[in-house]
């Protein structure tokens, strides 16, 4: 029964405690009651906490966009997350496109040009798709991580004494307006000595001063600690700027060592395909030879045994003909339309014998097939061992 008495008491104090705040509130929305301000410096530490609070949740929610553009991805392994269970591995974009290259490569014959091209890109896919899960996985452990703990961590616990600090500080005005009424009305009633009556009230309102004084320091002094708390929380904030910079740090290095990656894979690539026309001629073109592509500019000499024992044409082999005084065979890699007389039309995976003539132009060689002979642009061609 004891413990029945005591529990209805505390929600009554409770319940008061919580009106008087109401009612303290309302009256500092209205106008009618005064605010105590704080200080500048916590007024400031609480507006960089809001800030970076603010800015680690949008940098952090564009992160997870970025490495996972899927919003139901995201969503999944959120719920994953929260159930403490391991998501499902599923393939990504890279690791698709290349699985989709290997098997047309495949379908199309792996001693074609172009099938043994696509199995080769489709391996290079697949390795930047290994690369991007790295990158998820290093971004995630070393930079979402630490962003996500102090958003769910530190900062809940700011915001849960800052409320607290709010709190104290109602009561303190509250106890400071009470303080002012007794007052008044102590002096009102001090003014009328007439009646013994208003004598007892003299009595009563300087106790309820001495009661309200009372209350005032001990509210003032529980404002003042929960103000120091919460300054000293705050004030680790310039801690975790710079433990987030650190992170960001990491970050960095794991998308510089990511890009560095695909870069190579692509630089292996191109190394690998050699030198591949960037357009088709036709009957109304000049004699002027198809523009290689960027990456036979950017290779040096490279060479690459494909799987049927061909040697994809690279700019130095060529020039290596060119220099020499015999002849050699070659695989046509495209069809090709002659744009005059001068020239010999060519069809995809043909054999014919090429040589070069003293004065030719270098983007082009003679071609010879049967009796049939004629300018055939060297980027067509794919020497034979």
């Amino acid at each position: 029964m004891n413990i029945m008495d005591f529990n209805v008491k505390k929600l009554a104090a409770d319940a008061g405690t919580f009106l008087s705040r109401a009612v303290q509130f309302t009256e500092e929305k209205l106008g009618q009651a005064e605010k105590t301000e704080l200080d500048a410096h916590l007024e400031n530490l609480l507006s960089k906490a809001e800030c970076t609070k603010i800015w680690t949740e949008k940098i952090m929610k564009q992160t997870e966009v970025l490495l996972q553009p899927n919003p139901n991805a995201r969503i999944e392994e959120f719920v994953y997350e929260k159930l403490d269970r391991k998501a499902p591995s599923r393939i990504n974009n890279p690791e698709l496109l290349g699985q989709y290259m290997i098997d047309a490569g495949t379908e199309f014959g792996p001693g074609t040009a172009y099938g043994n091209a696509l199995i080769k890109c489709g391996e290079t896919q697949k390795r930047i798709g290994t690369a991007d899960r790295e990158l998820i996985q290093t971004s995630a452990l070393n930079f979402l991580t630490p962003l996500r703990n102090f958003i769910e961590g530190d900062y809940k616990t700011i915001a849960k004494e800052r409320k607290l600090l709010q709190n104290k500080r109602l009561d303190l005005d509250a106890a400071k307006t009470r303080l002012k009424k007794a007052k008044a009305a102590e002096t009102k009633a001090s003014q009328l000595n007439s009646a013994r009556l208003e004598g007892d009230n003299n009595m009563i309102w300087a106790e309820e001063v001495t009661k309200s004084e009372q209350e005032l320091r001990i509210t003032q002094s529980e404002f003042d600690r929960q103000a120091e708390i919460t300054r000293l929380l705050l004030e680790g904030i310039s801690s975790t700027h710079a433990h987030h910079l650190r992170c960001l740090n990491d970050f960095v290095e794991a998308q510089m060592t990511y890009y560095a990656q695909c870069y190579q894979y692509m630089l292996d690539l191109q190394k690998q395909l050699g030198s591949f026309p960037s357009s088709y001629c036709n009957n109304n073109q000049t004699s002027v030879a198809p523009v290689p592509s960027a990456s036979s500019n950017v290779i040096g000499s490279s060479t690459l045994t494909s799987t049927s024992g061909l040697v994809i044409a690279s700019p130095t082999n060529l020039n290596d003909l060119k220099e020499c005084s015999g002849s050699r065979k070659a695989r046509v890699l495209y069809d090709y339309d002659a744009a005059n007389s001068s020239e010999l039309s060519l069809l995809a995976d043909e054999v014919i014998t090429v040589f070069s003539v003293v004065g030719m132009d270098s983007d082009w060689l003679m071609g010879e097939r049967g009796n049939q002979k004629g300018r055939v642009p060297i980027t067509y061609l794919e020497l034979l061992n």
